[in-house]
């Protein structure tokens, strides 16, 4: 089965900045990146439906071109890809607030003006991304992604299509079915373990629902999910930022708040509190992760030259 349809995101848009995100670790074999096109396997429930999305526009007038191929000949539930398509790409924000905003910061001014466009890509689900928060607890990204990499492999739905394999992120259940001594064989430590079966469980049971959290403040979706040992602020706030695309989610207390953008950014010569970078950050509300996303663009940017 193929289905092919548009996405025309709201402009000022840039696919190519936005999906840099995904370029970063070379063990990514979910969120695939080649050239002007991003490809995943996405799943809506059982149905499974390889995403081929390629940029045809600009940046004043974006649009997006998607390919849904599936292994299954039944009806693609076009609406329910469509609906995750966006939010993982972010293009229905509506940008232009938080530019007006920043275009009065003196950090962020030149900042909008070189990565114009850019926008905070998100996993499709929330409970995606609070697995990828407790995978990075305390361990450099390149660590966590490489667990992630044998975590889908072993764990997550898959398509051999064109002599590819293609992966899709593992369902709750899948977590929640694990015995403590399989997941610590991922290199993980017993804490983590022990968190990734609680999330699998309150995902898998809907003692945790996507919707329902979604429909919360900030700050109520936050006082949710830390409910769940193993689950503290800045997981919490991330995975709101990461899944939820919450443009004002702030991990305050993030090793790139509090050292690379302080010193990098501030000119800080050691890490800052976590409380002074919030204290800073206050000034960006409501765009205060969005405001993050383009910092962490320009120290990408530094670091490369």
């Amino acid at each position: 089965m193929i289905l092919t349809f548009q996405l025309l995101p709201r402009a000022p848009y840039s696919f190519d900045l936005t999906i840099a995100r995904f370029r970063r670790f070379a063990s990514e074999n979910v969120d695939l990146v080649a050239g002007n096109q991003y490809q995943r396997l996405l799943a809506a429930g059982r149905q499974l439906a390889l995403a081929t999305v390629t940029d045809v526009g600009t940046r004043t007038k974006p649009r997006l071109t998607v390919e849904l191929r599936s292994p299954s000949r039944a009806a693609l539930k076009q609406a329910e890809f469509h609906a995750q398509l966006r939010h993982i790409l972010c293009t229905d924000l509506d940008i232009r607030p938080f530019y007006r905003l920043a275009r009065q910061d003196e950090m962020l001014a030149p900042l909008v003006k070189r990565f114009r466009g850019l926008r905070i890509t998100s996993s499709p689900t929330l409970f995606e991304a609070l697995v990828m928060a407790v995978l990075s607890q305390q361990v450099n990204l390149t660590f966590a992604y490489s667990i992630k990499k044998d975590l889908v492999e072993a764990f997550g739905r898959k398509w051999r299509y064109k002599g590819c394999t293609y992966y899709a992120f593992p369902d709750p259940v899948r977590f929640a079915s694990q015995s403590l001594e399989t997941l610590r064989g991922f290199r993980l430590s017993n804490a983590k373990a022990s968190t990734l079966i609680r999330l699998g469980e309150a995902f898998a049971s809907r003692a945790l629902h996507q919707s329902e959290i979604a429909q919360l403040s900030d700050e109520a979706a936050i006082e949710a999910l830390i409910q769940l040992k193993g689950i503290g602020r800045w997981s919490a706030e991330t995975a709101l930022m990461r899944g939820l695309a919450r443009a004002d989610a702030f991990p305050g207390g993030d090793l790139g708040v509090v050292k690379y953008l302080a010193q990098g950014m501030l000119g800080k010569k050691e890490k800052a509190t976590e409380i002074e970078m919030r204290a800073f950050a206050e000034r960006w509300r409501p765009y205060r992760g969005l405001a993050l996303v383009y910092c962490y663009a320009e120290l990408t940017r530094r670091r490369a030259e």
